[in-house]
C-alpha cells in the first residue's frame, strides 16, 4: 500500500490555509478590541482623575490603537471638569457610527446579582458630537440592555444624566458603555454606578 504524498501544489494551499487560519486567530493580539490600565488603589475612577501612560485608570477604553477607522484623541481635560481636578475628554475627527468598540468610548463590567436596583449618574458636555451611554445586566452568554441617552445636541454647560437599572434575572454582572458616534467634542466626568 502507498503513502500518499501531497503534491507541492497542494502543500502550498495548505499551508496557505494553515498561515491564514494563524494569522486571523492572532488578530485580537496584534489588535486587540480596548486598552485598560488597572490600579486596585483607584476605585471605580469614575471621576477620571487617576491616570497612567495617558488614560484613567479601570475602564476599558476603545482607543485610537484599538479602533483603526477613527482619528481621535482621548484627553484628560484640567480646564472643563464638574468633579475633582478634571474631566474626561474625547476630541474625535473622524469616526464610524456602529458604536462598541467600533467606535471611541470606554465601557466596564461590575459584578452584580439579579432583582438589585442601581442608580446611574454622569454629567456630560458636547460640542458637535453624537454620544450614546447604555446600561444593562450581563449573564455568561447573553446580556439586556437600555439606553441611558443618545444625543447629538450641542450640550454648552454640564449637564446630569440619570438612570435607574434592574438587574434581570440570570445575569451575573451590570455594564456600562458609552460610544461616541460623530465627530465633535465630548467631555463626561463624575460617572457613578451605585446599588440603592
Amino acid at each position: 500500500m502507498k503513502t500518499p504524498i501531497l503534491k507541492t501544489s497542494n502543500l502550498v494551499n495548505v499551508m496557505s490555509f494553515v498561515t491564514i487560519i494563524l494569522i486571523n486567530g492572532c488578530d485580537y493580539i496584534l489588535h486587540p478590541m480596548s486598552e485598560m490600565i488597572e490600579d486596585k488603589t483607584a476605585g471605580m475612577n469614575g471621576s477620571f482623575e487617576v491616570v497612567k501612560s495617558g488614560l484613567p485608570v479601570n475602564w476599558l477604553f476603545y482607543t485610537p490603537k484599538t479602533v483603526p477607522e477613527g482619528d481621535f484623541e482621548i484627553i484628560t481635560d484640567t480646564t472643563e471638569f464638574k468633579d475633582g481636578k478634571q474631566s474626561l475628554k474625547f476630541d474625535v475627527r473622524e469616526c464610524v457610527a456602529t458604536g462598541g468598540w467600533y467606535s471611541p468610548g470606554f465601557c466596564k463590567e461590575f459584578p452584580a446579582n439579579p432583582g438589585e436596583s442601581y442608580k446611574i449618574s454622569f454629567w456630560v458636555k458636547n460640542n458637535g458630537s453624537a454620544f450614546f451611554a447604555q446600561i444593562g445586566g450581563v449573564g455568561s452568554s447573553t446580556g439586556h440592555y437600555e439606553t441611558i441617552i443618545k444625543s447629538d445636541e450641542n450640550i454648552d454647560s454640564w449637564r446630569l444624566v440619570e438612570y435607574k437599572y434592574i438587574i434581570p434575572e440570570k445575569m451575573r454582572a451590570i455594564r456600562f458603555e458609552l460610544s461616541i458616534k460623530k465627530p465633535g467634542i465630548f467631555w463626561i466626568d463624575d460617572l457613578r454606578i451605585e446599588q440603592i
